[in-house]
């Protein structure tokens, strides 16, 4: 362990953010560099904590204890070491990743708890600056070819293992550049695109390839794919957006979240857009419906468009603002306000969309809304009333419905291949299976198979589902299986 004394001694300290005036004016990440010498002293607030629950509550089952314990001797190669041995891209957990390890740090039970995910960035981003995260291709190839479709975490975990184990892998990506997700669904302030495509350049000198502009369903034969290949691994997104349909819908002005997200994101990276209707916020008065993670993206973009107002509602209540003594070490239901809730947001819950106002043009011009007061009908089941004399009309030319997603997309791969679908129509292919879907020698991971659901959690299912694809292709064990000894399994129930 590190300093024994750490978690006595020093409180919990994160990089500072830039200024909120200077960061709306650019797509650059958010954090001023910390120091080595203050990140070793947040490594040394690990304590002894005899069982690291962190463990359990990382999806990955990331070896935390371990990798603090290196950055507080110093020992970045090392601490490299430990981290990759059970994450493949902690360059982007450590930006991105909502941190369920520190919500189940021992610590958090009554003091702030280790900054984990701040560690681990500055692990990753030490080992490329020292050269430690450099190409490792495998000694030996097996002669089975692989593919993989999509090119997301959970797709690029899956293809980065199954290279590892010595397979010939392609990933396929229906967009013009890799990443999924990672390049299309997250802003530039939060996860710079050359974060990206760094790691995706040691992956191809590896030696995975990679295939963009390769629509699989589409301008790729999904039943070919499985012909010419020993396995494929099915690792595309949950894509299908729960949407609103309250009267008006149809007018213009009514987005998803993606839509103004992808293309906003091809916009900085120079993208050629002439033949995209343009989405921006631009002197609008915005409104995004959906208080997760993406209606917080949409905020903050919204922003640094240099929209009017912006206002964020979310038709359940508002959570509380402390965490209940008894949750620890249980993710926290609780307020969470973002970097851009900062920037300038209104935000309101309990809210019901009731129609989206249009003009005569058929241009949307505001939305109407009531409040809702929440609680239990006689089977216990959540319902909710409206509140008398709270109806109203917010003014809004920019409606982005950020609600969440439904299950993937079925027309093309999943429907050309015939794979089984579960009761919420994700690809079928539990862990109790090995990931293996209706089809021969066809696996799924991710986003596609279980549902919306974390960066880290993706990454977690590309590595366990390549283990599944390793040992059929070797008719046995999986090389892979011995990779991260002393780690909990995640529970992918």
């Amino acid at each position: 362990m590190a300093d024994p004394a750490g978690f006595l001694k020093y409180t919990r300290e994160l990089p500072e953010k830039r200024p909120v005036e200077v960061r709306k004016t650019d797509w650059q990440e958010l954090y001023v560099p910390m120091s080595e010498e203050r990140t070793v002293t947040q490594a040394a607030r690990c304590m002894d904590c005899g069982v690291p629950f962190c463990h359990s509550g990382c999806p990955l089952g990331n070896i935390i204890p371990e990798f603090n314990d290196a950055v507080y001797d110093e020992d970045w190669r090392e601490a490299f070491d430990i981290l990759s041995s059970t994450n493949n891209f902690p360059e982007f957990t450590g930006r991105i990743c909502p941190a369920p390890c520190e919500s189940a740090c021992v610590l958090g039970i009554n003091q702030p708890p280790v900054a984990i995910e701040h560690i681990e960035k500055s692990i990753a981003e030490e080992a490329f600056k020292r050269g430690y995260a450099r190409p490792n291709p495998p000694g030996s190839r097996t002669g089975k070819k692989v593919a993989v479709v999509g090119s997301g975490p959970a797709g690029l975990a899956a293809a980065a293992q199954l290279n590892k184990a010595g397979h010939n892998v392609t990933v396929y990506e229906r967009n013009s550049r890799i990443g999924g997700l990672l390049r299309y669904g997250i802003p530039d302030f939060k996860l710079e695109k050359w974060v990206i495509d760094r790691r995706v350049d040691l992956m191809a000198a590896e030696g995975v390839k990679f295939r963009t502009n390769a629509n699989v369903g589409e301008n790729v034969d999904a039943r070919q794919l499985v012909a010419e290949n020993d396995a494929v691994v099915l690792a595309g997104g949950s894509t299908i957006p729960r949407d609103i349909p309250s009267p008006g819908r149809e007018a213009q002005g009514v987005y998803f979240a993606m839509q103004f997200l992808e293309q906003n994101n091809k916009r900085v990276a120079g993208d050629d857009l002439s033949d995209e209707f343009e989405i921006h916020a631009r002197d609008k008065d915005v409104i995004v419906i959906g208080g997760g993670d993406t209606g917080a993206d949409c905020v903050g973009t919204s922003n640094r468009h240099g929209a009017r107002s912006v206002t964020q509602i979310e038709i359940m209540p508002m959570p509380p603002s402390e965490r209940p003594a008894d949750n620890w070490p249980n993710w926290p239901m609780i307020l969470r306000t973002s970097t851009s809730h900062e920037e300038g947001c209104e935000r309101e819950w309990a809210v019901l969309t009731e129609e989206f106002v249009k003009d005569e043009e058929g241009k949307l011009r505001g939305v109407k809304t009531v409040n809702i007061r929440w609680g239990k009908d006689q089977t216990g089941r959540n319902t909710f009333v409206k509140i008398a004399g709270t109806e109203r009309e917010l003014p809004c030319q920019l409606l982005l419905i950020a609600a969440g997603f439904l299950h993937p997309q079925h027309e093309g791969l999943v429907n050309d291949l015939g794979v089984g679908l579960n009761e919420r129509k994700n690809v079928a292919a539990t862990p109790e299976r090995d990931y293996q879907t209706s089809v021969p020698k066809v696996f799924a991971a991710g986003d596609m198979r279980r549902g919306q659901s974390l960066v880290v959690w993706a990454i977690a299912e590309g590595r366990e589902c390549a283990r599944s694809v390793d040992a059929f292709l070797r008719g046995g064990e999986s090389v892979l299986e011995g990779r991260d000894e002393g780690r909990l399994e995640p529970d992918f129930a």
